[in-house]
């Protein structure tokens, strides 16, 4: 028969002479055709077996009936294993392992494949078999070891079967042949399952059941796993202290932190070296249950920790639900809680664990102040916190309403207010100046009411006025940032008219009107009085005003309703020439009105507009930035039509210029402290540029900050005990919008500037007696000499006009009678003429302020002060300590202790002389130490006179013995006043704040500073004391830009930065003021300047001679972790010097994109607009555009630039 059913009809030829005899192979003679359906049939009917089911136990019984062929065949079986078993012995372990697992994974197949797999070996095996002579017959016989065709069984159809061996009755207990729904366990045991665990198991079927010996590869030290064991902590050891033994011994033991007594030798110990562990191990037992819960490696115990932390503040949030403190040091927790990975099994180093570790950090963080406020639903500290976590989850808008929910529900609270303000002005997409500055006269309208009393339902908090104050401020540096200087100071010249000359009719009623209210920048209800129009006819007669009454119920008339007449009115402003002021004005419209005055005949014409292009060939973009900058520094006061010359309000180039009444309603508040009047007169001249020594508010210092001034010295590497210090502090006067890098000197405005300054100081002069009249003059006389000291610095022709304007104002000031005996003119005049050169006639000047003195001797600080400013300038005259100078210094420094005036210097001072004002120094100086260390609260004045005698005290010692007697005075008071000053604490730089120990010893450390630099100077002597000195100084004043200045000047000089960065580091961890970010900034960017000048050949490119050491990588670290803080992230300056960095580098797109970062921060601020012009004039048009948009000050629009340029 054919082998396949398609050739059944080929005919069969006998074996000889066939030529087809090739397709023999397709006729099987053990093939039946009629038996086909006669199988098929039999299977289909054949009944289903009777008995019990198919269990998964395999079958240990065989038929009784086997044929003789299938006995045959299990003993050739059996002998075909006996022999495989004895090969495989001898056979190599992977192979073993192979076969096995391919016989493991076989068994879940079919069973035609094991069938198939099994008969191939079979084969295989029967074919070597088949060699041996005893086994050719049986081999012979059977074509195969398990497979019988049904032909060759001699039997019924009916009756013949055959027993599978390895049956699988999975098969039919789950009706499925795919091995997913096949369970991978077997029961063993037939209990149920549940009663009797010991009598029923279940093995799991698998490779990850059975043991893989699998081969270990020795590792090396260098891999990946092993390196990662080195960073993980070591078991504590410990080297218990022994008696030193005579006999030398070859090792060290090191013994553990808890070994105790070594072990006996014992039969399981013979030797005595295993420890407790390994001899329980011996034994068969375990280590003790509580050694077992203790945590055995670090991490463990770290985890440990937190989670008792945790439940620790769980505990007392819970029993103290109302402490606010409490509540906000567990949401700084998270913080702590976050960085250790295992607690909540988040791996470090990977960057998308790292964001779900931040999203997870802030959802903890939000949830514990939800049930914080809660628990204190009035804590305005919690709801600001809530607002500050939610920026990173809100949309802006969203923002904006909460925090106007909550100026609802708190509009009498300050430190809100200053907040809000500055997120609304720092949220770019929401920005526009109008709305800003609206913004600030709200706030200020509303404390006012507040104030007055106006509002019933929230009162006025302590230190409301100084915070009004401070917000101004913060104000009128918001509007000259953006450019509109005009607005700041027609706000100052407001200020100064509404608080100094105010009308006593009108001086009883409340700031304004209680029935009003502000929105949109209108007032919803208008007093109804008639205003006085001067415009038409201003030399009118007597004209009768209808003022409301000020005692008439209903009518609720205020001072700012009362004070815009007057505004509107065209009078002469502080500033102006001819300015008298509100209250005389009044006084006068009340009789009759002014009588005009004609103008001098001898006034000059204002500056033109003539030189704005000077060089029409430069590229566009830069004759822009030079006429931009021009008008910003020409037209910065308001413009106002000439009566005099018959001007109108038509006859303005620039509407802008024009400030009216609307634009400064809103801001004017009432200062009724004496002390705030002041800083208002002295926070107007520092607007302009005059250096009155007024600290800003630490809430608005760095948001003004936008000139790189605090690192400028000056001269104070010339002359380190009496160099000028200017206190520019970073503050950009107005009208300057230079670039960065320019020198700050005080270079004075135009002629119109100058001339408003002096008017300035010509009304308010009168206005103040004593100790504020002298500080006035003396800001006045040190704004002229650091014009002079900017004269002397640049070799300006203009020096010796400035010199002799500056002395005839000098002294004009001491022909006052006020200023006869004012010892700070004096000194400052004697200054003036040393600075000139006039040695003889500032020697003059000494001796006659110095002749005036009675027997006040050490008790007046002045006194001290000017004899000090003499001493060093006759120190610092010659570097030779032993010559002439020395012997003047000492003799004015002697003279100081006796009774009587100083007389004129006649010779060397005898030591008898010398050691009677050492013992008079001394007592004075334990006196004075014993009043201030007694409480914080002494007086001034005892304060100011501890600051001068401990540096006249150390400059004698200096002269007379040595630089360390003078840094023995110092140490002596440092450990007397240190105790009682806090730590880090910050520097005193707010005048609001009274002189106390804390200023006092920062004097006195600015002083030794001053005196070692000096030695360094004129000798040599060690770095290592003046840099100690300084570290101690800056960890206690971390925001004195002086201390800082030095202290970068010295480390400059160091070729190992090191121990700077460590100091850098340390500090800016611990200390809130950005002044450590800035100046360490400085630091890394003047060594990067010194290496690149060493790698630079004539000032050409630069040569890739010495590496680049990571400078740049560490400064752009330094600016990123700067702008963390908001302090830092709002001010104009550090965007700026991070923008002028890398545009240095030459990294175009990524200037570009810290620029636009910038606006996102700091979007007010025009010197960074400017700034981007500069360094991408591609985009010029676009930047333009935007401050348009924004409504920042634009002074020549690109129309008017063509116009210029075609001319």
């Amino acid at each position: 028969m054919a082998l396949f059913p398609a050739f059944a009809g080929v005919s069969e030829a006998p074996d000889s002479g066939n030529p087809r005899r090739e397709l023999d192979w397709l006729n099987n003679p053990s093939f039946c055709v009629g038996t086909e359906t006669s199988l098929s049939q039999q299977t289909e009917e054949a009944p289903a077996p009777e008995g019990p089911p198919l269990t998964r136990s395999p079958l240990k019984s065989e038929p009784s009936d086997e044929s003789d062929t299938n006995k045959l065949l299990k003993q050739v079986s059996r002998r075909k294993k006996k022999e495989k078993k004895k090969k495989r012995r001898h056979q190599h372990h992977k192979k073993t392992r192979r076969k096995s697992s391919q016989s493991r994974s076989t068994g879940s197949e079919p069973d035609s494949d094991s069938e198939n797999d099994s008969s191939a070996r079979s084969v295989s095996s029967s074919k070597k078999e088949s060699k041996k002579p005893n086994q050719e017959n049986a081999a012979a016989a059977v074509p195969g070891p398990r497979f019988v065709w049904l032909e060759d069984v001699q039997a019924a159809a009916g009756d013949t079967f055959r027993t599978d061996k390895k049956p699988d009755p999975a098969n039919w207990e789950y009706k499925s042949l795919y091995r997913g729904d096949i369970a991978r366990y077997k029961r063993k045991g037939d209990s149920c399952l549940g009663i009797n665990p010991k009598k029923q198991c279940i093995s799991w079927e698998g490779a990850s059941t059975e043991k893989k010996h699998s081969h270990k590869h020795i590792e090396r030290y260098f891999t990946k796993k092993n390196v990662g064991l080195m960073s993980t902590d070591g078991d504590a050891i410990s080297r218990k202290p022994e008696p030193p033994s005579l006999e030398p011994i070859s090792f060290i033991p090191v013994k553990g932190s808890d070994d105790g007594v070594p072990p006996a030798a014992t039969w399981l110990n013979p030797l005595g070296i295993y420890d407790q562990s390994t001899t329980q191990w011996l034994q068969g037992q375990g280590p003790l249950e509580q050694e077992s819960k203790q945590p055995d490696s670090q991490p463990d115990r770290e985890n440990a920790l937190l989670k008792a932390k945790v439940e620790e503040f769980n505990r007392r949030v819970r029993e103290n639900p109302r402490d606010i403190q409490l509540w906000m040091a567990f949401v700084a927790f998270q913080d702590e809680v976050m960085r250790s990975p295992g607690l909540y099994a988040i791996e470090e180093g990977e960057q998308e664990k790292r964001k779900r570790s931040l999203k997870l950090t802030l959802e903890k963080k939000l949830a514990i102040l939800e049930r914080a406020i809660e628990s204190n639903p009035s804590s305005v500290e919690l709801k600001l916190a809530k607002l500050k976590l939610c920026t990173e989850f809100w949309e802006p808008s969203t923002l904006v309403k909460e925090w106007q929910k909550l100026i609802f529900l708190h509009p009498n609270n300050t430190a809100l207010w200053q907040k809000y303000l500055l997120f609304c002005q720092s949220q770019f997409s929401t920005f526009s100046v109008s709305k800003i500055h609206n913004l600030y006269g709200k706030c200020l309208s509303t404390l006012s009411a507040v104030k007055d009393g106006s509002i019933l339902s929230h009162p006025a908090l302590p230190g409301t006025e100084e915070a009004m104050f401070a917000l101004l401020l913060q104000q009128c540096h918001f509007l000259r940032q953006a450019g509109h200087s005009e607005k700041a100071i027609s706000l100052f010249q407001a200020m100064v008219d509404f608080t100094f000359f105010k009308p006593d009719s009108v001086a009883e009623l409340p700031t304004k009107g209680q029935s009003k209210t502000w929105e949109g920048g209108l007032w919803s209800s208008q007093l109804p009085f008639l205003r006085c129009d001067l415009r038409s006819e201003y030399r009118a007669p007597v004209r009768t005003f209808a003022w409301p009454s000020l005692g008439s119920p209903g009518c609720g008339p205020c001072q700012v309703e009362f004070f815009e007449p007057f505004w509107d009115s065209g009078e002469p402003r502080p500033g102006e020439k001819g300015a008298r002021g509100w209250r005389a004005w009044m006084h006068q419209q009340e009789r009759g009105g002014w009588v005009v005055i004609s103008p001098d005949d001898d006034d000059d014409e204002p500056e033109g507009d003539d030189h704005e292009v000077r060089d029409k060939t430069l590229p566009r973009w830069q004759v822009w930035l030079a006429a931009e900058r021009s008008r910003d520094q020409r037209h910065w006061r308001p413009w106002r039509p000439d009566k005099t010359k018959k001007q109108t309000e038509e006859d303005c180039e620039d509407p802008e210029r024009q400030v009216l009444f609307d634009d400064i309603a809103q801001s004017l508040i009432q200062l009724s402290s004496l002390d705030l009047q002041f800083q208002l007169i002295a926070a107007f001249l520092q607007f302009l540029g005059v250096p009155s020594g007024l600290s800003f508010p630490d809430s608005c210092r760095y948001l003004a900050m936008d000139e790189n001034s605090i690192f400028d010295n000056g001269l104070c590497d010339e002359k380190p005990l009496t160099s000028l210090n200017l206190s520019f502090s970073g503050i950009s006067c107005v009208g300057r919008t230079d670039q960065l890098g320019c020198r700050r000197w005080a270079r004075g405005h135009s002629r119109e500037g100058e001339e408003f300054i002096r008017n300035v100081f010509h009304l308010v002069l009168p206005l103040f007696s004593g100790k504020e009249r002298s500080e006035l003059c003396f800001s006045w006389l040190r704004y002229e000499i650091a014009k002079v000291i900017w004269c002397l610095h640049t070799k300006n022709k203009r020096l010796k006009s400035q010199g002799k304007n500056c002395k005839k104002l000098a002294k004009n000031l001491l022909k006052e009678p006020e200023n006869r005996n004012n010892f700070c003119l004096w000194k400052q005049y004697a200054y003036l003429e040393w600075l000139l050169g006039n040695t003889e006639d500032a020697r003059k000047v000494f001796d006659t302020a110095l002749s005036m003195v009675g027997s006040r001797e050490l008790k007046d600080h002045e006194l001290c002060e000017l004899s000090l400013l003499y001493a060093a300038l006759e120190a610092e005259l010659s570097p030779d300590l032993g010559g002439a100078t020395t012997a003047r210094a000492v003799h004015i420094l002697t003279r100081l202790t006796e009774s009587g005036p100083c007389g004129p210097y006649t010779g060397q001072v005898s030591a008898v002389h010398i050691l009677k004002a050492r013992k008079v120094y001394e007592h004075a100086l334990q006196d004075c130490l014993g009043e201030s260390c007694v409480s914080d609260t002494a007086p001034t004045d005892s304060w100011k006179r501890l600051i001068s005698l401990v540096k006249c005290f150390m400059l004698f010692q200096y002269l007379t013995v040595g630089i360390n007697a003078a840094v023995q005075i110092y140490e002596q008071v440092f450990a007397r006043l240190k105790g009682s000053v806090s730590p880090a604490g910050a520097s005193l730089e707010d005048s609001a704040s009274p002189l106390g120990l804390s200023s006092v010893l920062e004097a006195v450390t600015l002083m030794h500073t001053s005196l070692l630099r000096f030695h360094m100077k004129v000798s040599v002597y060690p770095l290592a004391p003046l840099r100690e000195a300084l570290s101690e100084a800056l960890k206690l004043y971390p925001g004195n830009q002086v201390l800082w200045r030095s202290y970068v000047q010295i480390q400059n000089k160091s070729h190992n930065a090191s121990k700077t960065r460590r100091f850098f580091d340390a500090i800016t961890r611990s200390a809130k003021p950005l002044e450590p970010w800035l100046f360490a900034i400085e630091a890394e960017k003047m060594r990067k300047r010194l290496v690149e000048s060493v790698q630079r050949v004539d000032g050409r490119e630069v040569h890739a001679t010495i590496p680049e050491t990571g400078l740049t990588h560490r400064i752009k670290a330094l600016f990123e972790n700067a702008m963390q803080s908001d302090s830092g992230s709002q001010c104009p300056l550090l965007w700026r010097m991070y923008l002028n960095f890398l545009v240095s580098l030459g990294n175009k797109e990524r200037s570009k994109g810290v620029f636009y970062k910038a606006l996102q921060n700091c979007p007010w601020a025009k010197v960074l607009y400017m700034d981007a012009v500069d360094y991408f004039p591609d985009e010029m048009h676009e930047i333009l555009d935007l401050m348009t948009e924004k409504e920042l000050r634009v002074r020549l629009p690109l129309e008017e630039l063509e116009l210029l340029l075609e001319d």
